[in-house]
């Protein structure tokens, strides 16, 4: 009931599928995570995703299990906090808005709740929110009470600037209090707010009788006194106090099961406990804390120990000696009590009571006056409204009594600030839709035009779906419109004289990715023919999708044979029916060639310009050739389309393939009793090499004229590399057939950052959207142990012990508040003007040569990172057996040096798992080649001279 019962839900990735998720972590990350999350990073560093999205991922039925949803959430938004890029309202939203959004709306801390409140309302239009913090920084109990090596503080100060980005104020050091100095509810009533969100959480911790009167110097700290001195000594930028860690030593015992009890654990250690023990009344099975949290503590060495309920202190010399505890036993009728027949003692020198917190300050509860409370002492609150007793307050998080995790305070924070809105409305008279609709999350981003145009046709952007299953049928075309691709073709049709009948099985997978079952297949395999619907069914579609979606290009795919007659009735009655433009389907690979049409007219260039002309004749909207690639020169049939006054080509078609062969000799597909396969079309990643060079080729021999890539474009980074080759627009099939339409948000909103990033000096070194790759291990940042010591040390058996204990030795001399934590703002701002598709049309085309153009006295060798290395001796393994014997393996440590016998030919760096753990730099000196035998003194060259 908890998760069920809210009417602003956030958007559960347990409901997408596997593949749509890992699609989309490609993109700017915030259509999944900040729209519906404004603490989307946050949320992937804490979020008890093995409980709530993984928990209900279907992979956990597989051989591979559930995704890492928080990890790599946490990976797509760190890397969108690195572009520091802000925030800004959405660009559809009026720029004059009713006196009501000038409301003013007050917050009562700045934890995730009230973040996620503010985010929301500011997106909605509201210009006049305040959040007021009782302490000299924000973030709430994220900043105070979870370890930096969890959350680190500039995370959380990245969420709040993002939230600032809107024009929400922060007001620190302003107390919740009933004094007249602080704020209140009657007092922010009396300075004009119109609305209030309290998310102060639970600031006293709970306790029990037998701690009373116990202090620190004694050995006795609450989760609520011990985390915050934590927090302010380890996390740099949170406050200026320049506090130090709390001194432990011996055994440390820790009281409670929660998230928060393994949070000190792990922290103890941190400030020099030898032993950590958690000790908790219950089993194994009712711990409170996510399993994360237990595994985190069991790996760093922490006791657990159940079924123990604490009986007395022992004190020596005035300070906490031991903790007795009495055994917890359960009755046949489920009810438990205290076996004090069975006593434990243990030996402490500090214990840490993490009972969870509750509303115990008097004066704080006066400041909720007039609100009224529930049972459990908290204010009463409409768990569908989150609205209190007073309707303009509205209480999230701890306070409101139902949220036990950031991501469901963050949830709390949304619910309240559409049901605030609803409020604020309807003060002034104005109605609010019936369905909750808060807005997405927007930058500049959002702003980048990414249309196109070619041959006079006007594209919103350079994504479409090619001629092949994902336009089987209208629907699926007018779903695509809806999802936003910019154009479509219809799969082909051809009169009715020639229609076809498919076989069946007919799509497979490759067998180019080894054996991976499911969505990310990296190839296909199909011998489906061409529509099987006709003529007039597409001609009557044609027509329907124009007047509905009028904006978006239409291009109707059409085949014949070697006949003018067909060609210019087919041709006729497409543009009749009102297609933007016309593909000429000249490269079926299987199937239509044996009825002399696709592949049998594609590889003849004659043919080709003959069919053009007549279609020239025929039609005055553009036309294009669709190229197959299984030719010897696609130059030279592109040349005859252009000759035959064809509008641009489309390349290329499918890869002529036998996909698989099985144990029995049986091929895959086979069709009938007899198993009997044909040579089909190749599709997907498999064949974008094959692509890029045919469109390529076309683009340098024919300079200007349209070309329509396809093949293997599975994201913006692909399509990018085919308009760098020069694409115009790009066409989509296998990438649909892994996941589904909405693949096009990913890939307009990637290309978009793609471009503005090319605007941004802070980003010239990034790949793409990737940043330059640091130092690590495991993607953590690692000391350079040979600087310290004077030699390397391994990854692996004892040299990684030998290397921790370096690095802890390190670290444990440096002041954790002395490191300068990573700056979010200012924001980068364009410093040249936004590049355009058109500019990006053939930008590679002048670095693609002859062989002969190379320079081989410009020469690279390879460098190993001995940091990054993992010590697997695999580029050792390939350049020993499959290169030019260049690396040497230590075989005692697995360290790998690369010899002055590197030639540079780059094959470790293609097999090495670690990104960027081997580089190629420039090599010092002349290369000078080993011959062998040396060349007779006459030899002469046949290359090129440089």
């Amino acid at each position: 009931m908890r998760r069920a019962r809210r009417a602003v839900q956030l958007r559960s990735t347990s409901r997408c599928s596997y593949s749509k998720y890992l699609t989309k972590i490609t993109m700017v990350q915030r259509s999944l995570f900040f729209s519906d999350n404004p603490l989307g990073l946050t949320c992937g560093m804490v979020c008890p995703t093995s409980d709530l999205c993984v928990g209900g991922c279907n992979l956990y039925a597989t051989e591979e299990g559930p995704i890492n949803i928080g990890g790599l959430q946490q990976f797509a938004t760190e890397i969108f906090k690195k572009m520091k890029i802000p925030q800004i309202r959405d660009p559809n939203c009026p720029k004059e808005l009713p006196e009501s959004y000038q409301s003013k709306i007050a917050l009562i801390g700045c934890g995730p709740a009230s973040i996620s409140c503010a985010s929301f309302l500011a997106r909605l239009g509201y210009s006049d929110v305040t959040i007021f913090e009782k302490e000299g920084y924000l973030g709430g109990l994220s900043s105070a009470e979870i370890p930096q090596y969890r959350l680190p503080y500039d995370v959380v100060e990245f969420e709040a600037d993002m939230m600032r980005d809107l024009g929400v104020k922060i007001e620190f050091n302003k107390k919740f209090e009933s004094n007249g100095v602080g704020l209140s509810i009657q007092s922010a009533k009396a300075q004009g707010y119109e609305a209030l969100f309290l998310g102060i959480g639970l600031p006293q911790p709970k306790s029990i009788p037998l701690f009373a009167g116990l202090t620190e110097q004694q050995g006795y700290w609450t989760s609520k006194s011990f985390l915050p001195k934590v927090a302010a000594a380890s996390k740099p930028g949170m406050c200026a106090c320049k506090a130090q860690l709390p001194q432990m030593s011996g055994n440390v015992i820790v009281l409670g099961s929660g998230d928060t009890a393994f949070d000190c654990a792990t922290s103890s250690l941190r400030c020099g406990a030898k032993r950590v023990s958690v000790v908790f009344r219950r089993g194994f099975t009712d711990i409170r804390a996510v399993p994360e949290e237990m595994e985190l503590a069991r790996e760093e060495a922490c006791e657990l120990l159940p079924f123990l309920a604490p009986s007395k202190v022992i004190k020596k010399d005035g300070r906490i000696s031991a903790l007795e505890f009495v055994k917890q036993t359960q009755d046949d009728d489920g009810s438990w009590h205290d076996d004090s027949d069975q006593i434990v003692r243990l030996k402490c020198s500090y214990v840490i009571s993490a009972f969870g917190s509750h509303l115990y300050d008097e004066d704080v509860i006066t400041a909720l006056h007039p609100l009224q409370f529930n049972s459990n002492g908290l204010p009463d609150v409409d768990t569908l409204t989150l609205q209190s007793s007073e309707p303009w307050v509205f209480c999230g998080g701890d306070i409101a009594g139902v949220a036990q995790t950031t991501v469901e305070s963050v949830n709390d924070g949304k619910t309240a600030a559409w049901h605030m809105h609803k409020y604020l409305q309807s003060l002034h008279g104005l109605p609010v839709l019936a369905e909750p609709a808060l807005p997405n999350f927007f930058t500049p981003i959002d702003l980048v035009d990414i249309g196109v145009e070619m041959c006079g046709l006007k594209f919103p952007n350079p994504f479409g779906l090619a001629s092949a299953p994902p336009t089987t049928a209208a629907p699926m075309i007018r779903r695509a419109f809806e999802a936003g691709w910019g154009f479509a073709l219809t799969k082909t049709f051809v009169l009715d004289k020639d229609i076809v009948t498919n076989v069946s099985p007919r799509i497979v997978k490759g067998t180019t990715s080894g054996y991976l079952y499911g969505p990310g297949q990296g190839s296909f395999l199909n011998i489906e023919l061409i529509s099987e619907k006709t003529c007039a069914y597409w001609c009557q579609i044609v027509t329907e999708l124009k007047r509905d979606f009028p904006d978006r290009i239409l291009i109707a795919s059409i085949m014949c044979g070697f006949n003018e007659e067909d060609w210019t009735l087919l041709a006729s009655q497409a543009e009749k029916a009102g297609a933007d433009a016309l593909e000429l389907n000249l490269s079926c690979p299987h199937g239509m060639g044996e009825r002399g049409m696709g592949l049998a007219c594609g590889q003849d260039a004659e043919m080709v310009r003959n069919i053009c002309l007549w279609v020239r004749a025929a039609v005055k909207i553009p036309f294009f050739a669709k190229l197959t690639p299984n030719v010897t020169s696609i130059a030279v049939i592109a040349r005859a389309a252009q000759e035959g006054k064809a509008d641009g080509v489309t390349a290329t078609n499918t890869v002529s393939g036998l996909m698989g062969l099985k144990a029995d000799a049986t091929p895959w597909p086979g069709v009938g009793k007899e198993k009997f396969t044909t040579y089909g079309g190749v599709s997907g990643n498999a064949i974008r090499p094959i692509a890029l060079r045919a469109v390529s080729t076309i683009a340098r021999e024919l300079p200007g004229f349209p070309i329509l890539a396809t093949g293997g474009i599975d994201s913006a980074e692909a399509g990018l590399q085919f308009l760098h080759a020069g694409a115009t627009v790009l066409q989509v099939c296998s990438a649909v057939q892994n996941q589904d339409f909405t693949l096009i948000e990913d890939y307009c909103t990637g290309l978009r950052t793609l471009l503005y990033l090319k605007s941004l000096d802070e980003c010239s070194d990034w790949d793409g959207q990737s940043p330059p790759t640091l130092r690590h291990q495991l993607g953590k940042p690692v000391l350079t142990i040979a600087d310290v010591i004077g030699q390397g040390v391994p990854n692996f058996g004892e040299g990684k012990k030998k290397r921790q204990e370096f690095i802890s030795e390190e670290k444990a001399r440096l002041n954790l508040l002395d490191a300068a934590p990573p700056s979010n703002r200012p924001v980068n701002v364009p410093k040249h003007p936004l590049p355009m598709i058109k500019d990006m049309i053939g930008k590679s085309l002048p670095m693609i040569s002859a062989y002969g153009d190379l320079d081989n006295k410009q020469q690279q060798v390879a460098v190993i990172d001995e940091e990054m290395c993992i010590n697997c001796g695999k580029c050792y393994m390939t350049c020993n057996d499959s290169g030019y014997q260049a690396i040497t393996f230590d075989p005692m440590t697995h360290l790998t040096k690369v010899t002055d016998d590197c030639t540079g030919c780059t094959l470790c760096v293609s097999v090495c798992p670690i990104i960027d753990c081997i580089r190629m730099v420039d090599r010092d000196g002349p290369y000078t080649p080993k011959r062998g035998i040396p060349l007779a003194k006459e030899t002469v060259s046949h290359m090129p001279a440089q």
